[in-house]
């Protein structure tokens, strides 16, 4: 009940500070297994792409969070586990676990994922180079739909080391799905699908 209470009160902050606005370019919110895949400027970029999907669709996508940053306080831990339904991905390379493995234990059992293929918060106009995730994770899950995202402007509510946000008008813009190619390798894929998700920036 607490976390129904908490999801209602964020969807509302979040529209207050940003606008929310979804914006379905290349395809319609579908109730159908995705990875919809994005750019990374903020650590509230996995709470905007929650907010501008469907309710129907925020149940069934979960997103990947950094487990280090999303569990150092008890209230980061709750309202990611209990409220986002987080994928907690480990970013230490020195642990045992393999970085993809619960987002494949995620997509093995049904769910849609949102990654952040440049692995980490990039500062310039232009995302950085993508990490092999991506192609992996398509590899291994053929049948999922790849839908790749842009979102605008949520560096300037919440830049890298502030806490306050200020409201500025935010969107998410959704492209058309794409798959791998027969015969494409990891790096001509992980280009063309970081190129995908620029050029929604001017839709």
């Amino acid at each position: 009940m607490r976390a129904k209470l908490m999801s209602y009160l964020l969807l509302g902050l979040i529209r207050l500070l940003t606008g929310s606005q979804a914006r379905w370019y290349g395809c319609p919110p579908k109730a159908e297994q995705r990875i919809y895949f994005a750019n990374h400027q903020s650590n509230a970029d996995l709470v905007m792409i929650w907010a501008a999907l469907p309710e129907e669709l925020r149940s069934v996508t979960r997103a990947a969070a950094a487990k280090d940053y999303w569990t150092k306080t008890p209230f980061r831990k709750w309202i990611t586990t209990a409220v986002f339904n987080v994928v907690y991905v480990v970013r230490d390379r020195s642990e045992a676990e393999d970085p993809l493995q619960p987002l494949i234990n995620a997509l093995a059992s049904g769910d849609s994922i949102i990654i952040f293929p440049e692995g980490m918060r990039g500062q310039a106009e232009e995302p950085l180079p993508f990490k092999s995730g991506l192609y992996n994770l398509a590899q291994k899950f053929p049948n999922v739909v790849l839908i790749p995202a842009w979102i605008n402007n949520i560096q300037r509510v919440m830049p890298k080391g502030e806490y306050v946000p200020v409201p500025v008008l935010c969107s998410v813009t959704f492209g058309a799905p794409m798959q791998i190619e027969p015969d494409e390798d990891r790096r001509a894929f992980l280009d063309r699908a970081r190129l995908a998700v620029m050029h929604l920036r001017d839709v």
